[in-house]
C-alpha cells in the first residue's frame, strides 16, 4: 500500500480551501469539496514484494449555485496528479445544494513517487 492521500488533498487546496476527507463542517464557503479514499489495494506481488497498487478516490462538490466550473478545476487539478477520472455525476440532495460525485483511479508503482498508469 502506498499513501498518496495528502497528494490529492493538495490537488483539490489548488481550487478551494473548503476540503475535508470527512463530511464538510463549513457550509458557509462554497464551494465544498470531500475526499475519500475507497479503495487502496495491492494489485501485484513479486519476490514477496508489493509493486503495485490500485487506488480510488470519491470526490464530492458542493455548491449552492452550480457544480460545473468546480467539476472542471477538480478535474484538472486531479488529472495532473496522474489519477484518471472514472465517472462524473449529479447527486440528488434534498436541500438548497447542488452535489456532484467524480471518482478517480489509478495504478501506483511502488518504487516511483506518485506515478500512475491508467487503466
Amino acid at each position: 500500500m502506498k499513501n498518496v492521500k495528502d497528494q490529492v488533498y493538495e490537488a483539490l487546496l489548488a481550487v478551494t480551501d473548503n476540503v475535508s476527507d470527512s463530511y464538510p463542517t463549513e457550509w458557509t464557503s462554497f464551494p465544498a469539496i470531500q475526499y475519500v479514499e475507497e479503495d487502496n489495494s495491492v494489485i501485484e506481488h513479486t519476490d514477496n514484494k508489493e509493486d503495485k497498487a490500485k487506488v480510488r478516490y470519491r470526490i464530492d462538490i458542493w455548491h449552492n449555485r452550480s457544480t460545473s466550473q468546480t467539476a472542471l478545476e477538480v478535474d484538472k487539478a486531479i488529472s495532473a496528479t496522474g489519477l484518471v477520472r472514472t465517472a462524473c455525476m449529479d447527486a440528488p440532495e434534498p436541500g438548497m445544494l447542488k452535489h456532484k460525485v467524480m471518482r478517480y483511479e489509478g495504478i501506483i508503482s511502488m518504487d516511483d513517487d506518485f506515478v500512475y498508469w491508467a487503466f
